[in-house]
């Protein structure tokens, strides 16, 4: 296995034990040497809905979708990230984002 990916695996279980800002600090770390590990940014994505950081959250998700856009279960973490954003915020477009992703990933998972 390779470092980073032993690195995730490290971050994953700060998560489980609810460890959250010993793990953004990870996961960070994590994109910041290769932006392009997506499940780091699904992680940095949930960890910071759990923290309220719905900006952030949204950041992460999206650049996941951007890295594998053919990728439906991306879209549907997406559409569960707006969904928590808008209970967070009750902003009306985080909704239509929503159910714009799940209709992506509903596309994806039909082809």
């Amino acid at each position: 296995m390779s470092d980073i990916h032993s690195r995730y695996n490290d971050v994953e279980k700060l998560i489980d034990e609810e460890k959250f800002e010993e793990a953004i600090i990870g996961l960070t770390s994590i994109v910041a040497e290769d932006d392009s590990f997506v499940l780091a940014h699904l992680a940095l994505a949930r960890v910071y809905t759990k923290t309220g950081q719905h900006d952030l959250a949204i950041q992460h998700g999206e650049k996941a979708c951007q890295l594998e856009p053919d990728d439906a279960f991306n879209f549907t973490a997406m559409s569960v990230t707006y969904q928590k954003a808008w209970a967070g915020t009750q902003n009306q477009e985080y909704i239509t984002k929503a159910e714009d992703a799940m209709a992506q990933a509903q596309r994806l998972n039909a082809m």
